[in-house]
């Protein structure tokens, strides 16, 4: 029988979910997909946590709100598991923006409890790297994408976060699109196209 695989998603501040399902439609006939809303609201969507643009200017997590975040999302992941017909070693975080600072945190926090991420225009906060305990990713499959024009997270901020999981799996791809901070069409097809491969879909 065949279990089904999931990939999780969330978004970036001040959208919603389904911001980013559009991105991963195409795979709902091979995943289960489900869209995680953040708790405080923004404008006409919804946030996991707001920044302090006072630090820095790319903004940092603050950090009360950013640790609720993760811990919330950890128990998430076994929730879902647990209601869906899930395969607990082939589960996949996505995420935009915040969402990909999320999913890239989640990694370093849950190791190899995900099969894979895929984090699309983030970072991962420096009170991850140094305070955090941090699992082994040695076994986790991680995409990671960034706009070469991102007028929100510079792109060195990519070419850094990438150069980072570099040293903790050796299953780590980083592709840059000539685009701001947004996901282009040519890298939704590469996401599309990753998933599958690294799930061993065939199509």
């Amino acid at each position: 029988m065949r279990v089904d695989m999931p990939s999780s998603q969330a978004y970036g501040k001040g959208a919603n979910e389904q911001d980013m399902y559009g991105v991963v439609k195409p795979l709902s006939k091979e995943f289960i997909i489900i869209g995680i809303r953040g708790d405080i609201p923004m404008g006409g969507g919804f946030q996991y946590y707001e920044l302090n643009y006072e630090l820095k200017s790319l903004g940092h997590p603050l950090r009360e709100q950013f640790d609720r975040a993760i811990e919330r999302l950890q128990a998430f992941v076994q929730y879902a598991t647990g209601q869906y017909p899930v395969d607990p070693d082939k589960r996949y975080f996505l995420g935009f923006s915040q969402g990909a600072i999320l999913s890239m945190s989640l990694a370093l926090t849950l190791g190899n409890k995900l099969k894979g991420i895929v984090a699309l225009n983030g970072y991962v906060p420096d009170f991850v790297k140094t305070e955090y305990a941090l699992k082994s990713t040695e076994d986790v499959s991680v995409f990671i994408s960034h706009g070469e024009y991102d007028s929100v997270f510079p792109v060195s901020i990519g070419h850094e976060t990438a150069a980072y999981f570099q040293t903790r799996t050796p299953q780590c791809t980083f592709k840059t699109y000539p685009t701001d901070h947004g996901v282009s069409p040519d890298n939704q097809r590469d996401v599309l196209q990753w998933l599958r491969e690294d799930a061993g879909i065939s199509y």
